[in-house]
């Protein structure tokens, strides 16, 4: 299957329009109907509705694998290219927002008086984002968080030859507003929220299908959503009675105006993973270090 003609199949149905398409990627519009054409050529099978412009039962099902496809073949160029270039006094780390916790920020700043002359550059960034980051080289190493089953790993897409680390796991949390009857609770059980009014914040909170997943439930129905990564926005919303949200217990009790109730049943931690390549620089690798050793003393 040619790579350029699954890139363009991929960015018609995202711009659902072939024109769109085409300016996207600096083509004419027949270079692209040419391109989806010779895929479909290719696979024997009619991938995209031309008017209006939308999957095929075939396109939607090759939709799925390909955004995979692309990454693995971006991570595998950026791979090789690490090999043929000097490697500069830069750090660029990638973190999903709960991610970025008081010990990583410890490590970095031992990292910097250890490494006077590093630049440091942090990015926090959805989830996805930063697994996508680390693969194709923009960011030397990622942080991402998400829920799971006491010392169960992280559900992570396949990433290749990289190096994954667990660097904490601590209990979840409910975010209530102060005023919530249950926000006197001294625990909460995550079963009995599942027809409760939820704010679906993906970049910040637990994802609500996530919560679905481990919970065995089609609850968790969001009454707001939050774009993006401010946790103080987020609080915010939570505070003012818009939807519960959940969150490490130890960065959810930061948080003004509302209150961290720990959850239980089933029994989940928050959990946050370190992840860089399989052939790290000298110091991704010493990062990585401080950080494992930081974790390690705390547990």
């Amino acid at each position: 299957m040619d790579t350029h003609l699954l890139r363009t199949f991929v960015a018609v149905l995202d711009h659902r329009s072939f024109s769109g398409a085409a300016k996207a990627l600096g083509y004419t519009q027949s270079a692209v109907s040419q391109h989806v054409a010779a895929l479909e050529a290719d696979l024997g099978a009619r991938l995209v509705e031309r008017r209006p412009v939308a999957p095929t039962p075939a396109g939607a099902r090759l939709l799925e694998h390909a955004p995979a496809l692309l990454l693995r073949l971006d991570a595998a160029r950026a791979d090789v290219a690490r090999l043929h270039h000097a490697q500069p006094a830069h750090l660029t780390v990638a973190c999903s927002a709960p991610a970025l916790s008081t010990a990583v920020a410890r490590a970095l700043a031992q990292l910097r008086a250890a490494i006077p002359l590093l630049e440091l550059d942090v990015r926090i960034l959805a989830r996805e984002a930063v697994i996508e980051e680390v693969l194709t080289a923009r960011a030397d190493l990622g942080l991402v968080d998400g829920v799971a089953a006491p010392s169960d790993p992280l559900p992570l897409p396949d990433l290749g030859p990289t190096t994954t680390l667990a660097v904490a796991e601590q209990p979840l949390a409910v975010l209530f507003p102060t005023d919530h009857p249950l926000a006197r609770r001294r625990s909460v059980r995550l079963t009995d929220l599942t027809q409760a009014q939820w704010i679906d914040a993906p970049g910040t909170a637990i994802p609500l299908d996530r919560l679905r997943v481990v919970c065995r439930t089609e609850g968790f129905r969001p009454r707001v959503r939050h774009r993006g990564t401010d946790l103080h926005g987020l609080a915010a919303l939570a505070a003012a009675g818009l939807g519960l949200a959940a969150l490490p217990l130890s960065l959810a009790a930061t948080l003004p105006d509302v209150t961290a109730v720990p959850a239980d049943e089933p029994r989940l931690v928050h959990r946050t993973e370190l992840v860089h390549t399989a052939h790290p620089a000298e110091y991704v690798r010493q990062l990585a270090g401080l950080i494992a050793d930081r974790a390690a003393a705390a547990s």
